[in-house]
C-alpha cells in the first residue's frame, strides 16, 4: 500500500493524505514512514502549501537517510529538490536534484523526470529535454511501457513549451499510443488533449477545437473532471473570437473542485474573455479574484496579468509594465499585446516597448506576427513615415490572412478580422488624404468573410442536428402559439445550436480566397456608372465616389450621428408598418447630410451603387433625397460588387416561388405570381419544407421567398426563414451546391445583417452572397404584410419587363404614398 501512495496522490489527494497520516501514526517501518511524509509533501505542494510541503519532505529525507537505503534517500531527495524549485529556491533545489541523480539505481529514471520538470519550470528546456530523453531510454530498457509513455508525454510538453511543435507532436503521439496499448484510457485522453495544444501552437485552430471537444466528451465518458482542459478550451475560444463561449466554458468549470492554481487560472480566463466581450463588470469581478488567488500562491507574473485585466489606476499601469517585461523576458506569445498595452500607458517608455514588440514580427505564429507588425507600424508612425506605416500594416494583415485561411467557418473568419482592426484603422488614418489609396485600404479588411463560401461539415451527426433543430423550431412555435411551457424546448434548442456551431468551428479552411482587390479594375468596371463607398476613419465618414475613371473623396458627418438617425428612421418605418401615418419629415435630409455630405449634390445622373460600412448596412437609403429618384443598390464591399457584376444568370433555370406558414396575408403574392408564371416551381403549404426548398433554390435563376424571417443578433448564422417543417437557417443555406442567381425575400427585416469582427456582416443575405448570389431584394425594416404583397406583385411585373431590381424598386417608390411609400422605402436591392 505504501508503494502506491504517490500514485494515489496524483489521483485522489484526499485519500492519499488520509492513508499517509495513518502510516505515520502507526510508526511502522522507516521506509514506509519516509514515503508517507513524501506523499504529504507532494499533496501539499500541489495544493500550493509549499512551506508545509517542505517540512514534510525534509522529514522524509531524514528518515530515508537513516535507513541506509541510498536509492530510497535519493528518490525522496529528488522530490524535495523539485519542490524547492517550485518554491523559487532554484539553486538549492537543483543541488538536491543533482545529488539524487548521481546515485545509481532503479530510481534514477524517476529522478531525471523530476529534475527535467524543475529545469522546464526554470525555462531551461534544452536541459530538461536531455533529462526527459534519458528517462525515456531508461524506462524503455527496463520494459516499463507505462512510465516510458509518461516520460514521452512530458518530453512532448517540454518541446511544446520550447516551441518545437514537430517534436512535441511526435513524442505526444507516441505517448498516446503507449497509453492506449496499456489500457490507460485517462492518460491517453490527456495525451490527446496535449495534441490539441500542439495543433493550436501550429496555428490549426479548427483542429485544436475539434480535439478539445472530443477529449471533453471522453472525460465525461470516463467520469473525470480535468480543469486544465477547460482552461485550454477557453483560451482557444478566446483566440477564435468566441468570447461568450469562453466565458461559459470557464465559468462552468469554476463550479467544480480544482487545485487553487487552476481556480485562479479559470478566473483569469473568464476575466480576459469578458473584457474582450466588453462585459466590464464581470471582467473586474473575476480579475479581482484571480489577482487575489495568484498573490496567495506567490505567482507574481500571473498576479500582474490579472491586475492588468482590472485596468484602473496608476498601480495597474505599473503592473502592465511589469507584466510586459516578464512576458517579454520569457518570449511568451502573450508578449506583443502586453507590450503594446504598456506602450499605450507609458509614453516615456513607448519607443522601447514598441521596439520590443516589433521583434515578434518574425514569429511563426500568425496572430503573434501580426501584433509584431502592428508595433512596427506604430514605430514608423512615431517617426512620421507614412509609407513604411502602410507597408507594415500590409504585412500584419497578410499574417492575419494566413490565420483566416486556416478557418472553414464563416463565423470564425468574420470574428478573426477583429485581430486586424488596429492595423486597418492605423492604415486608414495614413491613407485618408489619397482617394485611391484610401479605397484600397478600405477594401483590404472589409467583408473578407464573404470572399469564399463556408466549409460545411458533411457528416451525419451535423445533418441530424440540423434536422433536430428544425423539428425543435416547429415544436417551439406550436408551444408558444398554444401558450404551453417552452423551457425544456428552449434548453434543447440551445444544446442543438451549440452542437451545430461547434462542428462548423472544427472545419479547416481551403486556402487563399482569391486575388487581391484591384482599384484600377474597379474603376474600369464602374466606367461611367457610379459607386459610392463610405469609409469610417475615427468616426468621421469619408465618401469615395468612383465615376468616369476617377476616385474623388468628400468628408461627410459621423458614424455616431448617422446611427442615431438610422434608429429614428427605423422607428418611423415601424410605426407606418403598423398603420400609423408615414411622416419621415426631415429625417431623409438629415441622414443624407451625415452619410454623404456635399457628395450628394455631386453624384452623376443615373444608377448608383452604395457601399456602406458594416455598422451602417441597415440605413433605409431610399429616404435620402439624392437616391430617392434614381435606381440604387447596396453592397457589403466593392470587391463583392465586382464578383457579383461578373456572375451571369443561368439559362433555362426555373423561377422558384416559396410561401412559408403563418404570414398575415398567407403569402398573397405567391398565387398571383404562380398564375402569371405557370412554369414556376411552386412550394406552399405542407410542400414548403426545408428539404424541398433547398432542392429548388439550388441553381435557381430567381427565387421569391415569402416567409417569416427571424434575425438572430446573438447568433446571426441561426437567422432563419420559417418553413412548414421548421426554420431554414444560414447553416442550411451554406450547404447549397449552387447559389440562386437572384433572390427576393419579402419578409420583415430579411436584409438585416449583424456587424461582426472589424467590418464583417453575417446573416441570410451575406450567406447568399458568399455562395455566389448576384443580387437580392430584401427589407431592412419592419414592413406591412398587405402592402408588401402588393409591392411584390408589382416588383415582379417590372422584373418580367426586363428591369433590373434596383430600377424596379425605383419605379415602385415613385408616386407611392402612405404605408405603400414606407414599405417601398424599407426594401433595398443588394448586390448587382
Amino acid at each position: 500500500m505504501v508503494d502506491d501512495l504517490l500514485e494515489l496522490a496524483m489521483d485522489d489527494p484526499s485519500a492519499a493524505t488520509a492513508a499517509a497520516r495513518r502510516v505515520i501514526a502507526a510508526r511502522g517501518d522507516a521506509a514506509g514512514v519516509a514515503l508517507a511524509h513524501r506523499t504529504l509533501g507532494v499533496v501539499l505542494r500541489d495544493g500550493h502549501q509549499v512551506g508545509l510541503a517542505l517540512r514534510h519532505l525534509r522529514r522524509a529525507v531524514a528518515v530515508a537517510t537513516a535507513t541506509g537505503d541510498a536509492a530510497l534517500a535519493a528518490d525522496v531527495r529528488a522530490t524535495l529538490g523539485m519542490t524547492l524549485c517550485v518554491a523559487g529556491r532554484e539553486r538549492a533545489g537543483l543541488a538536491e536534484l543533482d545529488a539524487a541523480a548521481a546515485v545509481a539505481g532503479d530510481h534514477r529514471a524517476m529522478t531525471l523526470m523530476r529534475r527535467a520538470a524543475a529545469l522546464g519550470l526554470l525555462g531551461r528546456h534544452d536541459d530538461a529535454g536531455h533529462d526527459y530523453g534519458a528517462a525515456v531510454d531508461l524506462f524503455a530498457a527496463a520494459g516499463d511501457r507505462v512510465w516510458e509513455a509518461r516520460a514521452r508525454h512530458n518530453l512532448g510538453w517540454n518541446a511544446l513549451e520550447a516551441g518545437r511543435t514537430d517534436v512535441a507532436r511526435a513524442e505526444t503521439e507516441r505517448a498516446r499510443a503507449l497509453f492506449a496499448s496499456a489500457g490507460l484510457e485517462l492518460d491517453e485522453a490527456w495525451a490527446r488533449q496535449n495534441l490539441g495544444e500542439v495543433a493550436e501552437a501550429e496555428g490549426d485552430l479548427p483542429r485544436a477545437l475539434a480535439i478539445y471537444d472530443a477529449v471533453h466528451e471522453r472525460y465525461d465518458q470516463l467520469g473525470h473532471e480535468r480543469t486544465h482542459l477547460a482552461i485550454a478550451r477557453a483560451q482557444a475560444l478566446i483566440r477564435a473570437g468566441l468570447h461568450d463561449d469562453a466565458v461559459a466554458v470557464a465559468s462552468s468549470a469554476l463550479g467544480r473542485p480544482a487545485f487553487p492554481q487552476n481556480v485562479a487560472w479559470l478566473h483569469l480566463v473568464v476575466a480576459e474573455a469578458a473584457s474582450a466581450a466588453s462585459d466590464d463588470d464581470r471582467a473586474r469581478e473575476h480579475a479581482r479574484e484571480a489577482r487575489r488567488l495568484f498573490a496567495r500562491l506567490g505567482n507574481r507574473q500571473l498576479e500582474l496579468r490579472a491586475r492588468r485585466a482590472l485596468r484602473r489606476g496608476a498601480p495597474w499601469r505599473a503592473g502592465a509594465l511589469r507584466v510586459a517585461a516578464e512576458l517579454h523576458g520569457s518570449r511568451s506569445d502573450l508578449s506583443p499585446p502586453a507590450l503594446l498595452l504598456a506602450a499605450s500607458l507609458a509614453p516615456h517608455h513607448r519607443a522601447t516597448l514598441l521596439a520590443d514588440a516589433a521583434t515578434y514580427r518574425r514569429s511563426s505564429r500568425d496572430l503573434v506576427r501580426a501584433s509584431g507588425w502592428l508595433a512596427t507600424a506604430l514605430l514608423h508612425d512615431e517617426d512620421g513615415a507614412p509609407g513604411r506605416v502602410l507597408r507594415a500594416c500590409g504585412r500584419g494583415l497578410d499574417a492575419l490572412d494566413e490565420h483566416r485561411e486556416t478557418l472553414g467557418s464563416t463565423e470564425l473568419r468574420a470574428l478573426a478580422t477583429t485581430h486586424g482592426r488596429d492595423l486597418a484603422t492605423l492604415a486608414l488614418r495614413h491613407a485618408v488624404h489619397h482617394p485611391r489609396t484610401l479605397l484600397r485600404w478600405s477594401e483590404r479588411w472589409r467583408a473578407t468573410a464573404l470572399a469564399q463560401p463556408s466549409v460545411t461539415p458533411g457528416d451525419e451527426p451535423v445533418l441530424a442536428s440540423l434536422a433536430a433543430l428544425r423539428d425543435n423550431g416547429r415544436r417551439l412555435a406550436e408551444a408558444r402559439a398554444d401558450g404551453a411551457p417552452t423551457d425544456q424546448l428552449e434548453g434543447e434548442r440551445a444544446r442543438l445550436e451549440r452542437a451545430v456551431r461547434a462542428e462548423h468551428h472544427r472545419q479547416s479552411g481551403t486556402g487563399p480566397a482569391g486575388e487581391r482587390f484591384d482599384v484600377a479594375r474597379l474603376v474600369a468596371e464602374v466606367g461611367d456608372g457610379c459607386l459610392v463607398e463610405l469609409v469610417d476613419v475615427d468616426d468621421v465618414l469619408h465618401v469615395l465616389v468612383v465615376h468616369d475613371g476617377r476616385v474623388r473623396r468628400h468628408v461627410a458627418g459621423t458614424t455616431t450621428a448617422a446611427l442615431a438617425l438610422t434608429r429614428s428612421a427605423a422607428f418611423v418605418l415601424r410605426r407606418a408598418a403598423r398603420g400609423r401615418p408615414f411622416a419621415p419629415g426631415d429625417l431623409g435630409r438629415l441622414l443624407q447630410a451625415e452619410l454623404l455630405g456635399d457628395a450628394a449634390g455631386r453624384l452623376p445622373d443615373g444608377p448608383v451603387t452604395v457601399v456602406p460600412t458594416g455598422r451602417l448596412h441597415g440605413v433605409p437609403w431610399a429616404l435620402l433625397p439624392a437616391l430617392a429618384g434614381r435606381p440604387f443598390a447596396v453592397v457589403p464591399s466593392a470587391a463583392q460588387w465586382l464578383r457579383a457584376h461578373t456572375v451571369r444568370a443561368p439559362t433555362g433555370a426555373p423561377l422558384v416561388l416559396l410561401a412559408g406558414p403563418g404570414l398575415g396575408t398567407g403569402g398573397a403574392e405567391v398565387p398571383v405570381l404562380a398564375g402569371r408564371r405557370p412554369g414556376a416551381v411552386l412550394l406552399d403549404g405542407d410542400r414548403a419544407t426545408v428539404g424541398a426548398a433547398m432542392a429548388a433554390l439550388d441553381g435557381a435563376a430567381l427565387a421569391h421567398v415569402a416567409a417569416h424571417g427571424r434575425f438572430r443578433a446573438d447568433s446571426p448564422l441561426f437567422s432563419a426563414l420559417e418553413l412548414a417543417d421548421g426554420p431554414l437557417t444560414v447553416y442550411d443555406l451554406e450547404r447549397l451546391d449552387r447559389a440562386p442567381h437572384r433572390v427576393v425575400l419579402s419578409a420583415c427585416e430579411s436584409g438585416v445583417l449583424a456587424p461582426v469582427g472589424a467590418d464583417e456582416l453575417l446573416g441570410l443575405a451575406s450567406a447568399l452572397f458568399a455562395l455566389g448570389t448576384a443580387g437580392l431584394v430584401c427589407s431592412v425594416a419592419e414592413v406591412n404584410d398587405d402592402a408588401t404583397a402588393a409591392l411584390m406583385v408589382d416588383l415582379h411585373a417590372h422584373l418580367d419587363a426586363g428591369l433590373e431590381p434596383a430600377a424596379a424598386l425605383c419605379r415602385l417608390r415613385s408616386g407611392a404614398g402612405g404605408v405603400a411609400a414606407a414599405t417601398a422605402a424599407s426594401f433595398v436591392a443588394m448586390g448587382a
